[in-house]
C-alpha cells in the first residue's frame, strides 16, 4: 500500500510493499508529485556546466531529527534523506547471497547505457579471487518531459536484472549528497553482513581484483576504514563562478577537513550506520564527498591513506597503456565505448605486463 501526503512545505510517502511497482500506481502518484510545487518548487541553481542549464535544488520535505532545528536552507545545503524510502529494492540480496564486497553505482535514470556497459565489464565479476561481489546501482526519480515512460522503462530494467535500487528523491547533481546518505542507508540495513562496500561513479574504470585483492591484505582495517583518492587539506573554493563554490557563511574554515573522492571509495560496513547517525545532526553540504569527510571529522575517524598513492587515480596520463591499468584500482574514463574496449583488451588471455 502506498499513502502520499501532501501538506504546507513538504511530502511524505510511505512505501509498505517494496515489490516492483504497477505501472498504474507509478503513473498516478507521478502526475501527483512531478507538478506539486512543494516537492520542486525550490529555485534552480546554475549548475556551471557548458550547456549553461540549472539544475533543480530540492526544498527539504522531511522532518528534522528532534535534536537538531533546520535553519533556511540555501543552494548549498541539502535536504537529508532520514524519511525518503527505497521505491525499487532488493532487500534480501546481501542475506541470500553474504557477499565479501558490495558495489554502489550513483547514476542517473536515464543512462541505461553507463549501466549496461557497467554490467559488461567490471560489474559482471561476481566471484574475485574467491569472494562473492554484488554490484547495484542507485537512482532517484526522474523528472521533466518523458518522465513516466523512463520511470516505466527503470521498472523494466530492474525486472530484468535485479540490481536496482531507487529512491524518491529528485534526481539531479545537487542532490548527490541525499544519494550517498541513501547509498549508506541501504548498506547499514540491507547489508551489514557484508565485509565491506564500495560507492563507485558511472565513468570509472574499475580493476575489482585488484580492489578485492588490496581488502584481503591482512594490514586492512576491518572496522572504521574508508579509502580511496584522498584530499588532504582542499582549499574551500571562494570563487562564484566555480562549480565547487561555497560562500564563508556556510563554510567558514578555509580548508576542509580530509576526504576521499566521490568518485570511488571503499569502506568497511560498520561505517555506513554510523555516519547515518551522526549525519543527523549536522547540515548537510551539497558536495557529497566532502560532506562525507566532515561526517568523518565529527566521529574521529581518519580516512586512510591507500597501500599505494597510484592505486586510486583520477585520470590516466598519456594515451591508454594496457600495464597501467592492470596495476590500479580507478580512473576516470570519458566515455562507456572506452571501458568496454579497455576493459576488452585487459582481459585478452594472449597479452601480459
Amino acid at each position: 500500500m502506498v499513502l502520499l501526503l501532501a501538506t504546507g512545505t513538504f511530502i511524505s510517502v510511505w512505501v509498505t510493499d517494496h515489490s516492483l511497482l504497477s505501472n498504474q500506481w507509478s503513473q498516478e502518484w507521478w502526475e501527483k508529485v512531478s507538478t506539486n510545487p512543494a516537492y520542486l518548487a525550490s529555485p534552480t541553481v546554475p549548475s556551471n556546466t557548458a550547456g549553461g542549464h540549472t539544475e533543480p535544488h530540492t526544498k527539504p520535505h522531511t522532518k528534522p531529527h528532534p535534536e537538531f532545528q533546520w535553519e533556511t536552507l540555501g543552494p548549498y545545503h541539502v535536504a537529508y534523506p532520514r524519511n525518503y524510502v527505497f521505491v525499487l529494492d532488493e532487500p534480501d540480496a546481501c542475506s541470500t547471497e553474504k557477499p565479501f564486497l558490495v558495489l554502489i553505482v550513483p547514476v542517473a535514470v536515464k543512462n541505461r547505457v553507463a549501466r549496461n556497459t557497467i554490467r559488461r565489464t567490471w560489474g559482471n565479476e561476481s566471484l574475485v579471487l574467491g569472494k562473492a561481489v554484488r554490484l547495484f546501482f542507485l537512482l532517484g526519480l526522474p523528472s521533466g518531459k518523458g518522465s513516466e515512460q523512463l520511470q516505466a522503462d527503470v521498472e523494466k530494467e530492474r525486472k530484468e536484472h535485479h540490481d536496482l535500487l531507487q529512491s524518491n528523491f529528485l534526481d539531479s547533481y545537487r542532490n548527490l549528497t541525499i544519494k550517498t546518505m541513501m547509498m549508506l542507508e541501504w548498506v547499514a540495513s540491507r547489508c551489514r553482513n557484508a565485509s565491506f562496500a564500495m560507492k563507485i561513479d558511472s565513468d570509472i574504470f574499475l580493476n575489482v581484483h585488484n580492489l578485492v585483492k588490496m581488502l584481503l591484505d591482512p594490514k586492512t582495517p576491518k572496522q572504521n576504514y574508508i579509502t580511496g583518492h584522498l584530499a588532504r587539506n582542499a582549499v574551500v573554493l571562494r570563487n562564484k563562478n566555480s562549480k565547487w563554490y561555497l560562500p564563508a557563511d556556510v563554510y567558514p574554515d578555509p580548508r576542509y577537513p580530509p576526504y576521499v573522492f566521490g568518485m570511488g571509495y571503499v569502506f568497511s560496513t560498520d561505517l555506513p550506520k554510523k555516519l547515518v547517525d551522526v549525519s543527523k545532526r549536522m547540515k548537510p553540504l551539497f558536495l557529497e564527498d566532502v560532506h562525507l569527510g566532515i561526517c568523518l571529522k565529527q566521529l574521529g575517524i581518519q580516512p586512510k591513506e591507500p597501500p599505494s598513492p597510484s592505486l586510486f587515480k583520477v585520470y590516466m596520463p598519456g594515451p591508454y597503456n594496457r600495464c597501467h591499468y592492470a596495476s590500479i584500482i580507478t580512473a576516470i574514463v570519458s566515455n562507456p565505448a572506452k571501458l568496454l574496449r579497455y576493459w576488452e583488451d585487459l582481459h585478452k588471455s594472449n597479452t601480459t605486463c
